[in-house]
């Protein structure tokens, strides 16, 4: 990739590498089997039976199966938060990436342990031998991780519910910004998919189980009913000093719209703002952003707010696409996730799209796109009126 021009000379100089990545998802555990699902335009998910709650109901869900070493912990949370993490350092230090003196650990996480939690209360009475109950505590993946590699940087915990994972890099950058660490490990989990969190999106009125992928969640396309549930944990390896990245983080926003606990504020003036706050902080212009990865979960209130956005602030051959028909929604980790996905496009020089399968929105990419050099705007908008913007470039 060519660099963008002598006005961003300085924005790259500023710009926070990803270093690392590491990915465990409906794909499989690791970020090649994620990659090569995207491109194949197949979606990650299929049919869950464990996932109903009574006998013969259908569940659509990009759940993550079994997998990892057992002696990471005995979820599967636990040991895909280490999976990612350790496949993260691993990739960064096959790029030129030397961890520093001080690695801090960010993790993402809106409900963790979801299936050691469901099974203490449910199977077990709240009865546990100490070792295990220690396995429940947030903490203990994050103490047995920094253990494992010798990090003394500080380490937490981050929730935002679906913008945790914005929230992480953005923490991850005022970090390294204020000199308390050398580098940042960040991870986004979320395995939370039980009956009971599965049954109440959909009565919520935004999953959709009971269809296929691509039938019914279609983000700025007609005919779209909502998301298809997912689960992943991502991380990544943050630094300034990153000698061979996939992709720079220039700088972001957050804001809140103070509106209701489900609903977008339908004057989108907080969304709006955060998208004009992130480009700002980015010092960057509208003009050139090339590509919106939005949140894009398919339901009507979201995709109609991103795509007045995109009318409203940027140029009209800037594209948008959402990889949730794929991914399924992860969560706490779907920010995490997409912007791994865009950090890879960048690598490979193709942006790994859904495929369009019904009218839509004109700036919509469709299916994998050769990628053009340009800014990346990844928005995403979180239960609650948390809204996240993240400017991404690729590397100088």
């Amino acid at each position: 990739m060519s660099a963008l021009g002598k006005g961003d000379l300085v924005v790259v100089a500023r710009g926070v590498g990803v270093c690392g990545i590491g990915v465990v998802s409906g794909y499989g555990w690791n970020r090649r089997s994620l990659w090569e699902g995207l491109i194949s335009g197949k979606p990650a998910a299929s049919i869950v039976p464990e996932l109903g709650r009574f006998p013969g109901d259908t569940v659509w869900a990009a759940r993550v199966g079994e997998g990892g070493d057992p002696v990471d912990g005995p979820s599967r949370f636990a040991r895909a938060m280490r999976a990612a993490a350790r496949e993260a350092i691993e990739d960064a230090g096959t790029r030129g990436w030397q961890p520093g003196r001080r690695v801090g650990l960010l993790h993402a996480v809106v409900l963790g342990e979801v299936d050691l939690w469901r099974d203490f209360y449910v199977t077990r009475g709240g009865k546990l031998p100490v070792h295990d109950y220690l396995a429940l505590m947030p903490s203990t993946p994050m103490s047995t991780f920094m253990q494992e590699y010798g990090f003394h940087g500080p380490a937490m915990n981050v929730s935002a519910m679906c913008a945790s994972g914005n929230a992480g890099l953005l923490t991850a950058m005022a970090w390294l910004d204020a000199g308390i660490v050398d580098d940042v490990v960040f991870v986004a989990t979320d395995l939370s998919l039980t009956p009971e969190n599965v049954s109440h999106f959909v009565r919520l009125g935004v999953a959709i189980v009971d269809a296929e992928p691509l039938d019914a969640c279609r983000p700025f396309q007609q005919g779209s009913r909502g998301f298809v549930m997912g689960e992943a944990s991502v991380a990544f390896v943050l630094s300034r000093r990153a000698a061979n990245p996939y992709a720079l983080t220039l700088g972001g926003a957050m804001s809140h719209d103070a509106y209701h606990v489900t609903s977008i504020d339908p004057r989108l003036d907080q969304i709006t703002r955060c998208f004009a706050d992130a480009l700002d902080n980015a010092a960057v212009s509208a003009a050139d952003v090339r590509y919106l990865n939005a949140h894009g979960p398919g339901t009507a209130q979201c995709d109609t707010a991103e795509a007045a956005v995109l009318e409203q602030l940027f140029a009209p051959d800037t594209g948008v696409y959402s990889v949730k028909p794929l991914t399924g929604h992860c969560q706490g980790a779907a920010s995490a996730i997409e912007v791994a996905v865009t950090a890879m496009a960048y690598d490979s020089g193709v942006i790994p799209a859904p495929p369009t399968v019904a009218p839509g929105h004109p700036r919509l990419l469709d299916g994998p796109t050769p990628l053009v050099d340009g800014l990346t705007i990844k928005s995403s908008l979180g239960m609650g009126g948390h809204n996240s913007v993240v400017v991404l470039a690729p590397p100088a």
